[in-house]
């Protein structure tokens, strides 16, 4: 073997200078980063829309998942009755109301 091909064998393996922390390291800071960025607001935006459907109250204006759009008249544990038309009233899950931006500077 000649030495152009000896350098070339020693280059292509891999050195551990730092040792195994740091790659570990590595690790731990890309968690801080997906809970920072990603997982963080996620939970504080689902808290907010919890806080927001609990203090839904008889005559709110609301808007559905679906796009349904109406005014409550009547709150349940789970559910409310929504007024969509003059003598047209539907029963729906608290978790099928969204909280649109005009609904939530208003809270």
């Amino acid at each position: 073997m000649n030495t152009l091909s000896m350098f070339l064998l020693q280059a292509a393996q891999p050195q551990s200078n730092g040792g195994g922390y740091s790659g570990l390291l590595m690790i731990v800071l890309i968690f801080v980063v997906f809970w920072l960025f990603f997982i963080r607001p996620q939970n504080k935006r689902q808290k907010e829309e919890q806080k927001f459907r609990e203090s839904l109250q008889k005559g709110d204006d609301i808007v559905t998942i679906g796009g349904i759009h109406g005014k409550i008249t009547d709150v349940k544990e789970t559910t409310v009755v929504v007024s969509i038309d003059s003598n047209v009233k539907i029963e729906i899950e608290k978790s099928a109301i969204v909280a649109t931006p005009v609904q939530a500077v208003k809270k």
